[in-house]
């Protein structure tokens, strides 16, 4: 069994407490264990809920993921514009062949078909990426793009409905 809590011991908790010490802070103070101080702060009514303290962490986490995502996202839409770039760019393309195993290459003014499909995917891929990490905006004006054309559709459904019964012509 350990050794006995003075009332110095328990008072020095509450000054500490007061003092915005955290558990192991007082811990070490007094030279006891941090649950020894958490029975003691307890049983006076004190607790270390540092909820502010953790909510400031959390959110500046957040913000640097978000930071950290949006670069990524941008290197990928980089990545795939220097896909793209090679898509109808000149090659060289080399192979070991023939029955002496012997290296051959020949320059092209442009990729193979199957290779532009395999640079293709790629590209596709890394804007697919980029756009999950940083999903693109609408911008400012979406919303009134949006209503304008749905009232453009419904203008066009009443217009096409008006045709269909054949109008002040007959027709």
């Amino acid at each position: 069994m350990g050794r006995p809590i003075t009332a110095r011991e328990r008072k020095r908790v509450r000054e500490l407490h007061a003092a915005g010490k955290s558990r192991n802070d007082i811990a070490r103070a007094l030279k006891r264990s941090p649950s020894t101080v958490s029975k003691l702060a307890t049983e006076q009514g004190l607790t270390f809920e540092r909820g502010a303290e953790v909510a400031a962490a959390t959110e500046a986490r957040r913000i640097d993921l978000a930071g950290r995502r949006i670069a990524l996202a941008e290197q990928l839409h980089q990545d795939a514009e220097r896909l793209r770039e090679q898509l109808w760019a000149p090659c060289t393309v080399g192979a070991f062949g023939g029955k002496d195993n012997v290296w051959s290459q020949v320059n092209l003014d442009r990729p193979t078909f199957a290779d532009q499909r395999n640079i293709l995917a790629a590209t596709g891929t890394a804007i697919q990426q980029s756009l999950k990490l940083q999903p693109a905006e609408g911008g400012e004006n979406v919303e009134q793009v949006r209503s304008m054309l749905g009232a453009l559709g419904e203008a066009l459904t009443a217009a096409a409905g008006d045709a269909d019964d054949g109008g002040a012509d007959g027709g």
